[in-house]
């Protein structure tokens, strides 16, 4: 089955456009955002001590940034005591190569997987698929992408922009081309949806020889692994295959099993709008005769050091994969993941994607400059967020970047023309008493100008200078 990827998309403006005009699309953003918008909050205001959490998460992922070297290092240690093998990926290309190596070592022809961003990162279904190699996504909504041939939309729900009618034909349509077809006169009934899913699936669970899985935490002073899920198809994954690889960012550490406590709260609640996910698998290496009997964790850079050196970027790490920040924000909701080009849709992906893609790198992507300014700025993320990323603040610091670069001359010399008015009082009055002058009596004013200029005012009109400075009528009164 062919994966379509990002590569190639154009920047934010040109996608965003393509998707307001879809009315379908906004309809089903809509109405799902505003449902898991609704739950969380339920979910969120049952706990007295929620900002405390938010604070001990935030807390928790900054020690294990100032402490990575040393913590990677004890993870390594714990995971080869405890039987597995652990492997380091500089990038997606390193990662990709190092799964298929082991898939081709056992001879393996297809590969089951548990739901994984970092994978989705670094496109390991279609690095697989070159090699000859069948992938399966098993999580339902990942399912359902992959059965579309569509981009997923959405860090927890990927097929958010997909309606029970629309994944219904899909199923008909496309179930019985890779496996066990849809049931005669299936309906859009979740009941049977989620029935029809569970048949096709089977199948492949038992089949299969390897399972490839991403995980939310992994325990330094241990050497375990903690995915958590709520379809029960990810410990499928994690208990049938004889071999298991899993990729897991170099940031996605805790420091000790009790740090467990503070985030089995604030996922969650934040992410499903669930007290508990229903499963949690954790583990350590391999035990014999229980549970596949080799496992490899991949440890993956690709770009997080090159974060990890911006002081103010640099928290964008402590994502925690919720997707929290995409259900409250307005851009999202109108456009959907698919218009951000990544993997990582939302407030999240537009500090993260341009971060670990290189937004200081020459030359610079377009595509991937455009994502910082795919925001209103209105915070409602940050209020959002279980681990208190400030989404708005680091939107406003990769602005910043993207402007320094090549190709932004005007806008830097018409910044640094009002930075240089602003810092003089004297400049800022004869600026402002010209302004009354040549505004005359005009109730708006509406200004033309080629590029960047002509875009911002082609919707805006400013309310023109008044004919009086407040500085002189100050003076004047003042006398």
């Amino acid at each position: 089955m062919t994966t379509p990827t990002f590569l190639g998309m154009p920047p934010f403006p040109v996608t965003a456009r393509a998707a307001l005009s879809d009315g379908q699309l906004r309809r089903n953003l809509a109405g799902a955002t505003a449902t898991i918008r609704d739950r969380r909050a339920r979910s969120v205001a049952e706990l007295d001590d929620w900002e405390a959490l938010r604070a001990a998460g935030a807390a928790l992922k900054d020690d294990v940034l100032v402490r990575l070297p040393e913590l990677l290092a004890q993870l390594e240690a714990n995971v080869s005591a405890a039987g597995g093998v652990v492997h380091w990926a500089r990038d997606a290309a390193e990662a990709n190569a190092i799964v298929t190596a082991i898939a081709e070592s056992h001879g393996v022809a297809e590969i089951v997987k548990v739901k994984s961003m970092a994978t989705q990162e670094i496109e390991l279904n279609a690095a697989l698929e070159r090699s000859g190699i069948d992938v399966w996504e098993t999580d339902l909504a990942e399912m359902i992408v992959q059965l579309g041939h569509d981009l997923p939309s959405h860090i927890l729900v990927p097929a958010i922009h997909r309606n029970r009618s629309e994944i219904r034909d899909i199923f008909v349509r496309e179930m019985g081309q890779v496996g066990r077809p849809a049931p005669a006169g299936i309906t859009d009934q979740p009941a049977e949806l989620a029935e029809a899913a569970r048949l096709h699936l089977r199948e492949k669970f038992l089949r299969a020889r390897m399972a490839v899985s991403g995980g939310n935490f992994a325990i330094a002073e241990t050497g375990s692994v903690a995915v958590v899920e709520s379809e029960g198809n990810g410990r499928m994954c994690l208990t049938l295959p004889d071999v298991l690889v899993t990729v897991l960012g170099i940031e996605k550490l805790l420091p000790a099993w009790t740090d467990l406590e503070v985030f089995m709260q604030l996922l969650p609640r934040s992410s499903t709008a669930e007290r508990m996910n229903p499963y949690t698998s954790i583990w350590t290496g391999v035990t014999p005769g229980d549970g596949p009997q080799e496992f490899h964790l991949i440890l993956l850079d690709n770009g997080r050091t090159d974060t990890l050196i911006d002081p103010v970027g640099r928290q964008a790490l402590r994502c925690i994969r919720c997707s929290a920040c995409l259900n409250v924000c307005p851009i999202y909701e109108r456009t959907g993941g698919t218009a951000y080009g990544s993997p990582y849709p939302g407030p999240i992906g537009a500090i993260l994607t341009p971060q670990l893609r290189g937004i200081h790198r020459r030359p610079v992507d377009e595509q991937t400059a455009s994502l910082p300014f795919a925001s209103s700025l209105c915070g409602a993320c940050f209020d959002a967020c279980p681990v208190r990323i400030d989404i708005p603040e680091v939107l406003v610091h990769l602005r910043a970047k993207v402007v320094d670069q090549p190709g932004h001359r005007a806008e830097r010399a018409t910044m640094a023309a009002a930075a240089a008015v602003l810092r003089s009082p004297k400049r800022l009055a004869a600026v402002q008493a010209l302004g009354g002058v040549t505004a005359g009596r005009a109730r708006r004013l509406r200004l033309r100008g080629p590029g960047w200029i002509g875009g911002w005012f082609r919707d805006r009109d400013l309310v023109p200078p008044a004919r009086m400075p407040f500085r002189r009528w100050w003076k004047e009164r003042s006398r």
